[in-house]
């Protein structure tokens, strides 16, 4: 299983949570709902859907799937063995999934 976190960082707040912010994703959404359920991370805070509405689906999931985390987490994350990446590997990484999608190999 392999794990990522990107290092985005963007300032945000979310509900009363203020904080900087990294995506969380995986090779398959399984190993992501498993790994974020080691974190503590609810399955309601999945985020699945494309904000554009343009990208293609595998069952409703957009390729850009993650869970957001703050910078402690992403701490976490990498202590419990996510890769660290940069966001720029991050695009990579849905650029692949939405290339796959189109070529019917989907995840």
């Amino acid at each position: 299983m392999t794990v990522y976190v990107d290092n985005f960082r963007a300032p945000a707040t979310v509900g009363r949570i203020r904080g900087r912010w990294s995506h969380l994703t995986a090779d398959t959404v399984e190993e992501l709902h498993e790994f974020a359920d080691r974190l503590g991370h609810r399955r309601e805070w999945f985020q699945a859907r494309c904000k554009h509405g343009s990208c293609p689906t595998r069952d409703g999931v957009c390729v850009h799937w993650h869970y957001d985390v703050v910078d402690r987490k992403r701490t976490e994350a990498i202590a419990l063995g996510a890769q660290p990446i940069d966001i720029r590997e991050m695009g990579a990484l849905i650029s692949a999934r939405r290339k796959a999608l189109r070529a019917g190999e989907g995840q």
